[in-house]
């Protein structure tokens, strides 16, 4: 009985990593340009944003997150691009392939041009802060081409 029921338990768990690893993704619900107007960063339960002052035209920051993303292990451009001026990327957890969606725009700010970028969770309802050390190594790494918040 208890091999029986070992046996299922390790079934529904193989069964849910390969739903979390292939199961389709509607790219279009998560590359939406995100918005804002004022630097500054908005936290919530699965996601994390966080909008910035550029020294940089808008163009090159994207090429500079494009670069900073693409060297991030596990992610990968999933939509958009440098060119269209929104582009989203797809960041899997290690262990169980869980993915994240990053989605980066420059957009005009009340004090100028701004650089948005929205990191969310597909599953769960919690991230355990992982999208905002990704967002917040992003900046990090872009250095003097964001302008820190206060």
């Amino acid at each position: 009985m208890l091999k029986k029921i070992l046996i299922g338990v390790g079934v529904v768990a193989v069964a849910g990593v390969a739903y979390v690893r292939f199961s389709p993704t509607d790219f279009a619900t998560f590359h939406m340009a995100p918005v804002a107007t004022e630097a500054g960063d908005t936290p919530g339960i699965n996601s994390f944003k966080a909008a910035r002052q550029i020294t940089t035209p808008a163009a090159e920051i994207l090429q500079a997150v494009d670069l900073i993303a693409l060297d991030t292990e596990r992610t990968l451009r999933v939509a958009g691009s440098v060119g269209e001026g929104v582009v989203t990327y797809q960041t899997r957890s290690a262990l169980m392939g869980y993915p994240d969606y990053t989605t980066v725009t420059v957009m005009d700010g009340v004090e100028g041009p701004l650089l948005v970028i929205n990191a969310q969770s597909r599953f769960g309802a919690g991230d355990m802060g992982v999208n905002r050390a990704r967002v917040e190594d992003w900046l990090a790494r872009l250095g003097s081409l964001v302008v820190p918040t206060t």
